[in-house]
C-alpha cells in the first residue's frame, strides 16, 4: 500500500511545473554558469528554471521519464538512479563520485543517508537550497512517515558550522506548491578564511536587487 501511496505523491508532485519560490528567491546566489545538482528532480521543474538562467544542470532521479525532452539539451545531464535502493551515487563507482557543484537543490525530498555526501559535493562558494516537509505535516497531506519528515531545526543542525546560513524557515506554509509543514534553508559554503578584519564571512543579499 505504501508504494501505491508513494506513487500518488509522486504524480501529485509531477503535476506542479512552476519552480519552488524558495529556489527562485535565492537562485541569484549561484555563480554565473555554475553547474547545479537537482537531486530527486522529478519532472525537473527546478532544474528547468535554472537551465533557463544559463546554468548547466545535473538531474538525478529514480525515474527520469519525465525528463526525456531534455535529452538533446547539452546543458542538461540526466542520471536515472534509485537513490534509496542501495545504488552508490557519491561513493567510488557512483555516477557523481568526486564531483562538486556550485549549487545543490533539493525540493520536497529527504533521504538522510545522503545528507553528509551532499555537503561534500558542494564546491567552495557553492549554494545549498533545501526545502522539504517537517514533523507536523501528518495533519496535512503526505508524506506522514517520520523517515521523510525533518525534525525541528534538523537542517540547521546538519549544516552546523560548515555553511553560512543565509535564510531559514520552519512552519506551516499555505501559499506553496503543496501546503503543509515545511523546513527551508539556504546556505553558502564560504566559511573559510575571510577578508574582513573580524574574520566574519562576507554577507549575502537575501533578495535579488531590481
Amino acid at each position: 500500500m505504501e508504494n501505491v501511496e508513494d506513487d500518488k505523491t509522486r504524480h501529485r508532485h509531477l503535476r506542479i511545473t512552476a519552480p519552488s519560490p524558495w529556489l527562485t528567491r535565492f537562485a541569484h546566489l549561484i555563480a554565473p554558469s555554475g553547474r547545479v545538482l537537482d537531486l530527486a528532480a522529478g519532472g525537473g521543474r527546478n532544474g528547468r528554471h535554472l537551465l533557463g538562467l544559463g546554468h548547466p544542470v545535473t538531474f538525478i532521479d529514480k525515474d527520469t521519464s519525465s525528463l526525456a525532452d531534455l535529452s538533446d539539451d547539452k546543458a542538461a545531464e540526466i542520471y536515472e538512479v534509485d537513490l534509496e535502493g542501495g545504488e552508490e551515487v557519491f561513493s567510488p563507482g557512483g555516477v557523481l563520485a568526486g564531483r562538486t557543484f556550485q549549487a545543490i537543490v533539493v525540493i520536497n525530498y529527504l533521504h538522510r543517508p545522503l545528507m553528509g555526501a551532499l555537503l561534500g559535493a558542494l564546491a567552495p562558494g557553492g549554494v545549498l537550497i533545501y526545502e522539504t516537509f517537517a514533523r507536523g505535516n501528518e495533519a496535512f497531506v503526505r508524506p506522514r512517515n517520520p523517515d521523510h519528515l525533518l525534525k525541528s531545526g534538523e537542517l540547521l543542525d546538519w549544516v552546523g558550522s560548515k555553511l553560512q546560513v543565509v535564510a531559514y524557515e520552519h512552519g506551516i506554509i499555505q501559499a506553496a506548491d503543496i501546503e503543509g509543514v515545511k523546513q527551508r534553508l539556504c546556505a553558502v559554503r564560504d566559511l573559510g578564511p575571510s577578508t574582513r578584519d573580524d574574520n566574519e564571512p562576507e554577507v549575502h543579499p537575501v533578495s535579488q536587487s531590481v
